[in-house]
């Protein structure tokens, strides 16, 4: 008496097919999962024996053996329940095996025998579909999101007598199906805008700049000033995500089980911010059975970190990595995952421990030791990978009661969609570099020369300004993009001077107090 049942499972964020094979022996009644099963796959025997019995069929005492291959990847989660109890239904003679060809079968099982739903939908759906396996059988709450990998015919299931009945006489049944360019159309609406903000001008340009060349942001200024609500309308000027981006965001939430009810596909860039409290293994990714990280949640979309300086050092350390190579690599002792990671980081931070430093209308109570201290909580590596640095001050009062509104965020994207057209087709043929922010050493020099008076005015902000050796390739990287926003193929003085404005924490401060 032997089964099997095609199911499958997730490694990272990629989907892999497991056979679930039943054998059904004389013996006295026992219930093993055999392929390397974590605690969740072990505990499942106790659910499927259950929802065998309450949906009405029958159980008879036998040794029950239920092995999942290949079985040298370790098995977690709870998708194996609904694979396993029709599994042990064929092996016991109350299905036959040939409704099985060409299906793959997923669904966690509660008691009473529903089917509940599971995590990793999509990229599982698009395994199956890369194997050319006909059809696929998951939870209706995971049905859309499976839809949308097409090349495949996806039936919903809601229990395990639906199942079943669907296995046996499933021809007069539609398959499930997802109109992408409609969700694509319903979904890509950003709630915020910038036109809601009032004042700041000069932040709004630094955040456009940055936007356009996906250049890391960090904005520093007292409470209150805004520096939340700028973040926040960041992924309303970027450009829109396209499919395979969208896939791709889609499947990381899904493997972490962030995919919002009813939501088939993320269509608008993500916006993750964490409190300064988080673990390293909460901003990266990692744990006993390996999540992703909070810097590939929001892969294709906007990391915000809000009070840099309070995140603890070692949490912050780790995140270079990421920002460099674009993916976080997660190794255990009998698997190595890597998760995509590339996003455009934004951080605020008060200028001062009591945040009042330099703000005209408070007074800081800071020494200069303690505003030294502060501010080297962020170490150079790290400021090293941020490009912009711009001042928030906060925003007076003749500009909050004023009746007039902020640019709009439709304007300023079309100029961030101009210019990273531009960037595109600079670097076309180049690997893995499509915007300004990707340019290294080499790329630099080759794109970013400068005149004889763009060189000595840079050359002035380096000695007379105090400005680190960091920032002089930062300040040329900011200056090509602002001149590819002024449709400009060469860069001039006026976007030197604008660029070394953005380098604000390579100054010398000490001297203003």
């Amino acid at each position: 008496m032997f089964s099997k049942v095609l199911s499958a499972a997730v490694l990272g964020i990629e989907g892999y097919l497991v056979e679930v094979e039943a054998h059904l022996d004389f013996g006295l009644p026992k219930f093993a999962t055999v392929g390397l099963p974590d605690g969740a796959v072990k505990e499942s025997k106790e659910r499927v024996i259950a929802a065998i019995k309450n949906s009405g069929f029958r159980l008879f005492s036998h040794r029950i053996t239920v092995n999942l291959a290949p079985a040298d990847i370790r098995k977690e989660g709870s998708a194996f329940d609904l694979p396993m109890a029709i599994g042990i239904l064929v092996a016991s003679g109350q299905l036959d095996q040939e409704t099985l060809r060409d299906t793959v079968i997923l669904g966690e099982l509660a008691l009473d025998g529903r089917v509940r739903p599971i995590r990793g939908g999509l990229p599982i759906s698009i395994a199956v579909r890369d194997k050319r396996v006909g059809r696929i059988l998951l939870p209706r709450e995971n049905a859309k999101e499976a839809a949308i990998a097409g090349g495949l015919t996806v039936f919903p299931v809601e229990s395990v007598l639906d199942t079943v009945d669907l296995l046996n006489d499933g021809s007069g049944r539609e398959p499930f199906t997802v109109d992408v360019a409609e969700v694509f159309r319903r979904h890509t609406q950003y709630a915020l805008d910038f036109m809601e903000v009032k004042g700041q001008e000069h932040v709004k340009r630094a955040i456009e700049v940055a936007a356009a060349g996906g250049h890391n942001v960090l904005m520093i200024g007292p409470p209150g000033s805004g520096k939340t609500m700028l973040a926040k309308r960041i992924p309303s000027i970027l450009p829109d995500l396209t499919l395979d981006e969208a896939l791709e965001t889609t499947k990381i939430h899904s493997v972490a089980g962030l995919l919002p009810p009813d939501t088939a596909l993320i269509a608008t860039r993500p916006f993750r911010s964490p409190h300064h409290t988080i673990s390293d293994a909460g901003l990266i990714g990692g744990g006993h059975i390996p999540r992703p990280g909070e810097v590939s949640l929001a892969h294709h979309g906007v990391l915000f970190l809000d009070e840099l300086p309070e995140f603890r050092k070692n949490v912050l350390e780790v995140m270079r990595q990421p920002m460099e190579d674009g993916g976080v690599t997660i190794s255990r002792a009998t698997v190595s995952l890597t998760y995509p990671a590339n996003f455009m980081l934004v951080a605020a931070m008060n200028p001062c421990p009591c945040g009042y430093f330099s703000d005209p209308t408070h007074d800081c109570t800071c020494q200069i030791p303690q505003i030294q201290r502060y501010r080297s909580r962020i170490s150079g590596p790290l400021l090293d990978r941020i490009d912009i640095h711009i001042e928030v001050p906060s925003v007076k009062y003749s500009e909050l009661a004023g009746k007039a509104t902020g640019e709009p965020s439709e304007s300023m994207r079309r100029r961030v969609i101009l210019a990273r057209e531009v960037q595109l087709e600079r670097f076309r043929g180049a690997p893995g570099m499509y915007c300004n922010a990707h340019m290294d050493t080499k790329p630099i020099r080759r794109h970013c020369a400068i005149d004889s008076q763009s060189d000595v005015l840079l050359q002035t902000a380096i000695t007379r300004l105090g400005l680190s050796a960091r920032a002089y390739d930062r300040i040329l990287k900011v200056a090509r993009t602002i001149a590819d926003l002024e449709g400009c193929a060469a860069i001039q003085a006026a976007h030197i001077a604008e660029a070394i404005q953005y380098r604000s924490l390579d100054r010398d401060f000490t001297g203003m107090m």
